[in-house]
Parts: C-alpha cells; structure tokens; sequence
C-alpha cells in the first residue's frame, strides 16, 4: 500500500524536473533571440548613422521630364529633378542675370563634375539641395514662364525663395541682385550605373 504514494512522489518530482528543465530552454532560447536581434540589426545603418550622412540611393529612370523627387541626406531635402529638353534650353537664355553663373563663389563650393551650365554629370539631371543660401528656406517651384507674382515678366521657369524673394534657375543658379549670395549647393554624387544615383559620395578613383 505504501509503493503507490512512493511512485506519486517521484513522479512530481520527474515532473517538476522537466519543468524546469523546459523553462530553462524556453529562457535560453528567449535570450539568444533577444542577443541576436541587435547583432543582425546592426548591419543595418542606424538612424544616428544616416543623419551622419549614410549613402541614398535613387533610382532616376522612375523620374518623368518634368518632375522633381525630394530624397533626404543629412536632414537635407535633396532635390532630383528631370528636366526637359525645353527647361535645358532656359539655362543658356538666363546666364546674363545670373550672379554666379559659372558657380565660382565659394561659399558652398561645386564639384568639378557639375562646373558646368547644367551643374550636372547627366544634363538632364539636376542634383541639388533644396534650401536657400540666403537663411535657410527651402525654395519653392515655379517651372511655368511668364508673368507672375514676385517673379520678373520674363521669367523662364526656376525656384522662389518666398521668405526673401530670391529667385534661381532650372540649375540652381541664384539670379543677380537677390538676398542669396550663392547658388544652390550641390551635393557629392554620381552614378552606380545608368540609371542608379548615389547621393552622398564621390566617385571612387
């Protein structure tokens, strides 16, 4: 009579054993989840990293003539814009009232690669950041010509700068007389391939 409550005890003891031995490797495998988690989040650039200035990728063949994309780098908006054969013509016709239009001031210097009338390494492309030289606005579009308010009747098309009224053109080129002392600042770039722009960095040697 004495054996059946000698095997019941062993039994809770069999059971409270694979209890915890259950529990023990349900932890362990909670805290390598929680170890590795962080391990392969860090192949991935942090938040504090892309503020540094981390690489941003863009994909111009999905931009149509015409369109301005605004991508992020450093907390900067960066605008990338297809222009259009007609909006290139413009930059020719508006040189004799830019400020700077061979972008030699030096305040935001330009890479060598966009010293040039589209300040671009692909014409139709511009790359550039969207705030004003003069206190940090961040200019707004005006691609339509013509007559309009705060804009001259001859206008070609380009950004306005609301806060001061300074104005640029479809490269970014601040236009004589404006409360801007610079053209818009181009940041480093170039191309991975044909159509994949890298903002961020300057080409390999």
């Amino acid at each position: 009579m004495s054996e059946a409550p000698a095997n019941q005890g062993k039994a809770a003891v069999d059971n409270s054993r694979r209890t915890w031995l259950i529990t023990s490797c349900a932890m362990g495998g909670v805290g390598a989840a929680a170890v590795a988690v962080p391990f392969v989040s860090s192949f991935q650039p942090s938040e504090r990293a892309k503020a540094a200035g981390a690489a941003v990728q863009v994909d111009v063949s999905t931009i149509a003539p015409g369109e301005k994309r605004i991508v992020e780098w450093r907390g900067k908006p960066v605008w990338v814009m297809r222009r259009t054969p007609e909006q290139l013509a413009t930059l020719e016709k508006d040189e004799a009232q830019l400020a700077d239009p061979k972008s030699e001031r030096t305040a935001f210097p330009t890479p060598e690669y966009a010293k040039n009338r589209t300040r671009s390494i692909k014409p139709e492309i511009l790359v550039a950041i969207g705030i004003c030289t003069h206190l940090g606005c961040s200019p707004g579009d005006k691609f339509t010509p013509g007559p309009q308010p705060s804009l001259p009747d001859n206008w070609l098309g380009g950004f306005l700068c609301a806060c001061h009224g300074s104005t640029f053109d479809l490269a970014g080129r601040v236009f004589q007389n404006k409360p801007a002392p610079d053209n818009l600042e181009i940041p480093p770039h170039y191309y991975v391939s044909d159509n994949m722009l890298l903002i961020g960095e300057e080409k390999p040697a």
